[in-house]
């Protein structure tokens, strides 16, 4: 056993895939260390039911279940779809955002357990293990972190397959079905295998919650959501808890084809990577929620929150919730939620979204000042004088370039130099 420094009980997080299972056994025989296999219930289902036998019959010497699915959408994702925060204008952040409730929960097993380091299952050419590195430092400095994808020999899913074989641990991951996959309530994510071909279409057989769009109903579903504060609270009339709302707005969407977004997208750390994103109900959400708000957010203020979207998203996608910007955005973005409470209605048609009426009692829209009828509210010669004093710094300038005082647009000056004087 290599001499990796005295650890006496580390908290693994725990997913039963590949690369947690196999890191039990190795934890034991490289740490002679206890291992307490923590994992979070974020909705993956009946993924969960057999972990518990199954991580003992690695070598867990405890094991812990969460049941975390309302904190994760009341406390990450419904802030991040408050935000309208999207990576690179397709991704939802569905694995981003769970990563940092995970470690939150990570250093709480292992505060109780009194565990003296944490361990992950993630590689070292990805960004979990930064998101639950740098989550961690922010919660409990104290702790030693162990990343055996950058500490083993092992290189491929190949040789993770052939170690599992070896250690008895049953996986079901197979060379044939090599895909890694994540989920969570927000959504399904498909990377490896064929998908790391950039050239290759999406495999046939690929998708788990949702249907391909071309073999959804033939037929509109009609949907009506309801947000109070920006946070939604109803489907189709019936107030539901966040929970319930997203298991029924996934079902929806993934009947309809919704929500599939294959991508090459900028990882962290300076690779690109494809994969394939099932996102069904927070796409639904995502649309619903920014059709509200054209209608009660005034044009500054929109404007400016597609700007701090951006950011948003990029220091969720890096890891940084628990950063003192990104809880400074927050704070913007839950002032700018107060007006967003209304109806959204929407038809869903073979992966499509398609708005049909949003109503807010805090709209900022007048069909009285929008119409092309006859209204007694606009003076329509208002606009002369309005345009004049907009355009005032053009008219100017075209003055001064008329009289030489600057160069045409786009035409480079030429300096003057002693034999031009």
């Amino acid at each position: 056993m290599a001499d990796k420094g005295k650890v006496e009980k580390v908290v693994l997080a725990y997913s039963g895939g590949l690369d947690t299972s196999i890191i039990i056994p190795w934890l034991k025989e490289n740490y002679g260390c206890r291992v307490v296999a923590f994992c979070a219930d974020l909705g993956q289902g009946e993924e969960l039911e057999p972990l518990e036998a199954k991580a003992y019959a690695s070598g867990a010497d405890a094991f812990f279940l969460r049941d975390l699915r309302e904190e994760f959408l009341t406390g990450y994702a419904f802030p991040v779809l408050r935000a309208g925060a999207v990576y690179e204008g397709r991704y939802l952040l569905g694995t981003s955002m769970a990563r940092p409730l995970i470690a939150k929960h990570l250093v709480e097993v292992a505060r109780l357990e009194g565990a003296d380091a944490l361990a992950h299952g993630a590689t070292g050419k990805g960004n979990d293990q930064v998101r639950f590195e740098v989550a961690a430092a922010a919660l409990a400095p104290d702790l030693r972190v162990i990343a055996p994808w950058r500490e083993w020999k092992i290189r491929s899913r190949t040789e993770a397959l052939r170690y599992a074989r070896e250690h008895g641990i049953s996986v079901t991951a197979t060379r044939e079905s090599p895909y890694s996959r994540d989920r969570n309530l927000w959504h399904l994510s498909h990377e490896g295998g064929v998908l790391e071909d950039a050239g290759a279409g999406m495999p046939e057989d690929l998708l788990v919650l949702s249907r391909r769009p071309q073999d959804a109903p033939n037929r509109e579903t009609d949907l009506e959501l309801g947000f109070a504060a920006g946070v939604p609270s109803s489907l189709n009339g019936e107030c539901l808890g966040p929970v319930e709302l997203l298991e029924r707005l996934n079902r929806l969407g993934g009947d309809n084809g919704i929500g599939t977004v294959p991508m090459v997208e900028n990882r962290l750390v300076g690779i690109k990577s494809r994969g394939v994103y099932e996102t069904p109900g927070g796409a639904i959400l995502a649309f619903a929620h920014r059709e509200l708000e054209s209608l009660v957010l005034d044009r500054d203020t929109a404007h400016f929150k597609d700007l701090v979207a951006v950011r948003y998203a990029d220091l969720v996608y890096d890891g940084l919730w628990f950063s003192p910007l990104r809880e400074a955005l927050d704070s913007f973005v839950l002032q700018t939620q107060s007006p967003v409470s209304g109806t959204v209605r929407l038809k869903l048609y073979k992966g499509n979204i398609i708005p049909n009426g949003c109503e807010s009692p805090n709209s900022l829209y007048r069909r009285d000042l929008a119409t092309f009828e006859r209204d007694e509210i606009y003076d329509q010669k208002d606009a002369a004088g309005f345009i004049r004093l907009f355009g005032l710094p053009s008219r100017v300038r075209a003055m001064l370039e008329r009289n030489g005082g600057f160069p045409p647009p786009g035409a480079s000056p030429v300096a003057k130099g002693p034999e031009h004087a």
